[in-house]
C-alpha cells in the first residue's frame, strides 16, 4: 500500500509506424483502462506543431474521455493560459464540469507549448499575452470560476467595483473546477504559492530543480479558498516491468527519442524494434546514459520503493506517472503492474485484462 495518490499523465505520443489520430485513440483507450485500475486522476498535455505529440486540444479530449469513464478525475496537464482568454477557459471548464458531474481538473501552465512562430499563430489578435501578465490572467480565471459558483465580494468571484462584475462564465452551478499550477522551475512554484494553489512539479522535464522549486513554493505559500496549506504533486517518468531487463527494453524508445531531442533532432518515437537497433553516434552514446537515469524505470517493486522514498523525502501528496512506451499493450501492462504493487482498488473488469 502507498500513502500518496497515484495518477497518470499522457501526451498522446506519436510513433514512427502510426499517426496522430491513432495516438489520440490510444490515449482514450488508456484512460478507459486506467479507470478500471483505481487511479485517481488522468491528465492530458498540450503541445502544438510537433511531430512527437498529438495532444493539441486537451479541453476537447478531456470532454471525450470524461464521457467514457466513471471514476477518474480528468484534467489538463496543462492548459497553456498565455494563449487564451481567461473567461473562455473558465467557460470551457465550467461546461466540462457540468457535463461530467464535477470530475474535471484545470491544470495551468505558462510555457508556450510550441515554438515562437506557432505561439504567434495561436493568438486571436496581433500579439500574445506577455509573460508578465500571467498572474493577472490566473487571477481573472479564478474569479470567473468562483463567480460561476455563485460567490461574490469577500467570499470570492469579482469585487463589487470590478469592471467584469455581472459577467458570468456559463454554465453556472455548484460543480467546482479545482485549479492547479504546473511548473518545472521557480516561476511556476512562485505563482502557485502566491495564489494558494496546488503545485505540480514537472520532474520529467527538469529532474534537477525539485529542491529549489519546492522550497520556493512552501516558503512563499499564501493560504487560499482552495488550499489552506501547500499541496505538492509530482509528474514524473515511470516505467514498471517484471524485470530490469524488460524495463530497459521497453524504455529504450523513450530514451532514444529524448537523446535526439536534446540534440534538436526531435521527431516521432521509434518503435520497440527500431530502438533496439538504433545506430548510436558518439554524441548519442555520451547523452544516453544521462537520459537513462531520469525518472523511475525498472522492476515494479523497486520502482515503487524508489518512488515512495522520493515522496517521503519531499512530502509529496500525489504522483502523476508518465509512461512513454510506443506499444499500447505494454503501456497498459506497466500501469497495471504499478497499480497492483501500490495496492490500488480495481474497478470493473481490470483484473481480467
Amino acid at each position: 500500500m502507498i500513502d500518496f495518490a497515484l495518477n497518470a499523465l499522457d501526451q498522446s505520443a506519436i510513433v514512427t509506424d502510426t499517426n496522430a489520430a491513432q495516438a489520440v485513440h490510444e490515449t482514450v483507450e488508456l484512460a478507459e483502462y486506467l479507470d478500471t485500475l483505481g487511479y485517481r486522476r488522468f491528465w492530458l498535455a498540450e503541445h502544438h506543431n510537433t511531430s512527437a505529440f498529438a495532444g493539441a486540444a486537451p479541453e476537447i479530449l478531456i470532454g471525450h474521455i470524461a464521457s467514457r469513464t466513471q471514476h477518474l478525475s480528468i484534467g489538463s496537464g496543462g492548459v497553456m493560459l498565455p494563449h487564451y482568454s481567461p473567461m473562455k477557459v473558465a467557460e470551457q471548464f465550467r461546461m466540462l464540469a457540468s457535463l461530467s458531474g464535477g470530475r474535471i481538473d484545470l491544470g495551468l501552465g505558462r510555457a508556450p507549448g510550441g515554438d515562437p512562430k506557432t505561439t504567434a499563430a495561436l493568438q486571436p489578435g496581433p500579439k500574445a499575452w506577455p509573460p508578465d501578465v500571467f498572474p493577472q490572467q490566473v487571477e481573472m480565471l479564478i474569479q470567473f470560476l468562483e463567480d460561476a459558483n455563485g460567490l461574490s465580494g469577500e467570499q470570492g468571484g469579482f469585487p463589487e467595483d470590478h469592471p467584469y462584475q455581472g459577467i458570468h462564465a456559463q454554465p453556472m452551478g455548484d460543480e467546482s473546477v479545482p485549479v492547479y499550477m504546473l511548473g518545472s522551475g521557480g516561476d511556476g512554484a512562485y505563482h502557485a504559492a502566491q495564489f494558494g494553489l496546488p503545485y505540480v512539479y514537472a520532474h520529467f522535464i527538469n529532474p534537477d530543480n525539485l529542491d529549489t522549486a519546492l522550497e520556493a513554493y512552501r516558503t512563499n505559500f499564501k493560504p487560499s479558498r482552495q488550499c489552506a496549506e501547500p499541496k505538492v504533486m509530482l509528474a514524473t517518468s515511470v516505467l514498471a516491468a517484471e524485470s530490469e531487463e524488460e524495463a530497459a527494453y521497453l524504455a529504450r524508445p523513450r530514451n532514444i527519442w529524448a537523446t535526439q531531442l536534446m540534440q534538436n533532432k526531435g521527431g516521432r518515437f521509434p518503435t520497440l524494434l527500431e530502438a533496439q537497433d538504433w545506430d548510436l553516434t558518439p554524441r548519442d552514446e555520451a547523452i544516453l546514459p544521462q537520459v537513462e537515469t531520469r525518472g523511475f524505470t525498472g522492476q515494479v517493486d523497486d520502482v515503487l520503493q524508489r518512488l515512495s522514498d522520493v515522496v517521503a523525502q519531499y512530502k509529496i501528496d500525489e504522483v502523476f506517472a508518465l509512461t512513454l512506451i510506443p506499444d499500447i499493450a505494454a503501456r497498459k501492462r506497466s500501469y497495471k503492474l504499478l497499480a497492483e504493487a501500490a495496492g490500488l482498488t480495481a474497478n470493473g473488469l481490470a483484473a481480467a485484462q
